[in-house]
């Protein structure tokens, strides 16, 4: 990000220009004389004609008081001080949580040049979550413009003016900004990027703020879009948005009001809200996990004709679930976070419906936790205190205290959505309270000498692990997502609406 100084004509201009450099000199007024009419028409302005035994005006103090001041050079000299001065801006790192605050005349500022995509999506309410709906467009999209579909919940002021909404955004173009010397060809690739983004949107009326909402990861294949949210009510919704989706993409189409109704609502949490929802990524019938601030987790099953939620939850402790995540390799397994600093692992056949483990992964609650699509035993999660960490489940054990294999507090506030890069295990997004996504690569491991030269070369790298990609504002950040069918892109939701973004770094 960079630092933008308010527009010139907000800055009072004075209506002197002249120089007072000594007590005897005054400023030289800008009022027209009787005699200086006169004045010739090629009259050099730095003559010795010119007389005046109470102004002497010093534009710089030369090294010889007898050399005579060269227009020219006073000119060049300038230049080279405002080159100094933009270079030494150019080479400072601005870090919105760690840098100095921005003056009343500075607005942060997106970096095009970093950035292959950057859209922004105002909504009329700010959005505690969003997830994205999987779609038939095809792997691996990397050309432009792009599209994709997406389901957000709205934190409106009243209640009943909050609403779930899918929408579709297509035509979304490169904004990388292009070197002059590239080749034409690249140019002729690109030529539809000028096209303006278009959103189409499906409205669905709710009663109550959405603490999280979370889309099966099965919709593509089904056809049928369960969406859950989890409302402050305590109430979970179920919906199927197939309709919504259909009506993007098929002219005069309809959406039936029966569309507009959850399908099923799941009251066992009673008026307690909660913060953790997730879909299994392997039961494709429908497995949706709903955990309270009462430390409760449900799990509520799809059978032949409806849904069953099993009415004995899962329960270790009174602290709040506020995140769950299914395992990606095995289908009876999960994983909570709670606010009293533990991660359990559980296990859906158990009788007893208590964790199988449970490990201290913070001294803080621990926000929110990500398992990782490619490595099944690689579990991350994120802190109230802005540190977090990597696990390796192998090391979990009843016996002994595990330690992260990866461990980070470069976030200086809460952790508040942390997620694997669904197509490169490595990589990592984390978002905080502290108005950032950070993107990291825990591949990295850069040797002794390089971290040196680094430090040597740019002050503020110091205390910057090496591992730390990029950093992306948003005001108000909350959850971060994924697009797993467009590598590298990532949806975003914060307290100034929706970023769709991708950087050059991943």
């Amino acid at each position: 990000m960079s630092k933008r100084s308010a527009p010139e004509d907000a800055i009072e201009q004075s209506s002197v220009s002249a120089v007072k450099t000594s007590k005897e000199s005054v400023p030289k007024s800008n009022v027209v004389e009787e005699n200086d009419i006169d004045m010739g028409e090629f009259e050099d302005p730095y003559g010795d004609e010119f007389e005046s035994d109470g102004e002497i005006i010093e534009v710089d103090s030369a090294e010889d008081d007898d050399e005579e001041l060269d227009p020219e050079a006073v000119a060049k000299k300038i230049e080279s001080e405002e080159q100094r001065e933009q270079q030494e801006e150019e080479s400072t790192i601005y870090l919105p949580h760690r840098s100095k605050p921005l003056g009343p005349d500075e607005v942060l500022e997106a970096d095009p040049t970093v950035y292959e995509m950057l859209h922004n999506v105002n909504l009329p309410w700010p959005c505690l979550t969003v997830d994205i709906l999987p779609d038939n467009l095809g792997n691996e999209r990397r050309t432009y413009p792009a599209s994709l579909y997406l389901t957000t919940a709205t934190q409106a002021s009243r209640g009943n003016a909050n609403e779930l909404i899918t929408m579709k955004l297509s035509s979304l173009a490169k904004t990388l900004v292009k070197d002059d010397e590239e080749d034409d060809e690249d140019d002729n690739e690109d030529e539809d990027e000028d096209v303006d983004p278009v959103m189409d949107s499906e409205i669905i009326s709710l009663k109550h703020t959405t603490n999280r909402i979370r889309v099966s990861p099965h919709a593509s294949q089904t056809g049928e879009y369960l969406t859950a949210t989890m409302s402050e009510s305590g109430e979970v919704l179920i919906f199927d948005v197939a309709s919504q989706f259909k009506a993007f993409d098929t002219p005069g189409f309809v959406v039936p009001k029966g569309a507009k109704r959850p399908i099923h609502t799941i009251r066992t949490h009673g008026n307690v809200e909660g913060y953790g929802l997730d879909w299994s990524p392997l039961i494709n019938t429908g497995a949706l996990l709903s955990g309270d601030l009462t430390g409760r987790v449900h799990l509520t099953s799809r059978t032949t004709s409806n849904w069953v939620t099993d009415k004995t939850p899962f329960f270790a402790s009174q602290s709040s679930i506020e995140d769950i995540q299914w395992s990606t390799s095995e289908n009876t397994v999960f994983a909570t976070a709670g606010t009293d600093g533990y991660v359990r692992i559980w296990d859906t056949r158990s009788k007893k419906h208590k964790p199988a483990l449970s490990v201290v992964a913070s001294n803080t609650d621990v926000n929110v936790i990500s398992w990782c699509n490619k490595i099944s035993y690689l579990l991350a999660s994120g802190h109230d205190d802005g540190s977090w960490g990597v696990w390796d489940l192998r090391n979990f054990n009843a016996n002994t205290t595990p330690t992260p294999v990866a461990n980070y507090d470069f976030h200086k506030s809460a952790v508040t959505s942390i997620s694997f890069n669904p197509l490169d295990e490595s990589i990592i997004a984390v978002s905080s309270e502290d108005n950032t996504v950070t993107l990291w690569d825990l591949a990295v491991e850069a040797d002794d000498e390089e971290i040196s030269n680094q430090r040597k070369e740019t002050k503020e790298l110091d205390d910057i692990p090496p591992q730390l990609l990029f950093v992306h504002w948003q005001k108000d950040v909350k959850d971060v997502r994924w697009h797993k069918q467009i590598p590298g892109c990532l949806v975003s939701t914060g307290g100034d609406g929706l970023n769709v973004w991708k950087t050059i770094s991943v």
